[in-house]
């Protein structure tokens, strides 16, 4: 355990501090570059700073969640869709960069609460950990919606990014569900979706 724990650690460093790489290629590849207003520059790093900070977060929980996992084929399962959520970072990052912003600066609160949470969950049982994560990544597709609607009208790049995030964190929320993952109660979703309009809010300015 105390192996397990110094490598989640690591993890959470690399995550929080070092450049994330993708896989795939960036959904945003084959986008010409559009001219944006400050203003709209602004708003649109803004907006994928907070999409960053989501994936943060996401990463942090699904960490949590399979290091207190009961069942191998639901790691395996978290582990893959901490892989992806870590391209999720990657593409952010570069977006954000490009519009001249900045990620959140406080990525590390948000990773260790995340955390935490993510190993209750694990404690809590496989299908109450599946569950969690599937109204996880349902939460993180309504936001990725909003955004879509609030970015400026010609910010393709951005547009592409979140487009293909939805498509997975919709697929990760599927897989969530088919292997098992129960329904949260009311008050658990009411939480969660209260403190990420917390974390929301305060990475657009943070």
């Amino acid at each position: 355990m105390i192996d397990q724990l110094i490598t989640e650690f690591d993890k959470g460093l690399r995550t929080v501090f070092a450049p994330a790489h993708s896989v795939r290629p960036y959904p945003d590849h084959a986008c010409a570059d559009t001219i944006l207003a400050d203003g709209e520059k602004h708003h649109a790093a803004a907006l994928m700073r907070v999409n960053h900070s989501g994936e943060v977060c996401a990463q942090a929980l699904y960490n949590g969640q399979a290091l207190t996992a009961r069942n191998p084929a639901t790691e395996a399962a978290l582990r893959q869709a901490s892989e992806e959520e870590t391209e999720h970072l990657a593409w952010c990052e570069k977006r954000i960069r490009e519009l001249g912003g900045h990620k959140s600066l406080l990525n590390p609160v948000w990773y260790a609460g995340s955390f935490a949470l993510g190993a209750l969950a694990g404690v809590l049982g496989d299908k109450w950990n599946l569950g969690f994560l599937a109204e996880t990544e349902h939460q993180v597709g309504r936001h990725i919606e909003n955004h879509l609607l609030h970015l400026p009208a010609n910010d393709e790049k951005s547009r592409a990014i979140l487009e293909q995030m939805k498509e997975d964190e919709a697929r990760h929320a599927t897989t969530a569900l088919e292997h098992g993952g129960a329904a949260l109660p009311a008050p658990v979703r009411l939480a969660m979706k209260l403190a990420s309009k917390v974390m929301t809010g305060t990475a657009y300015r943070l």
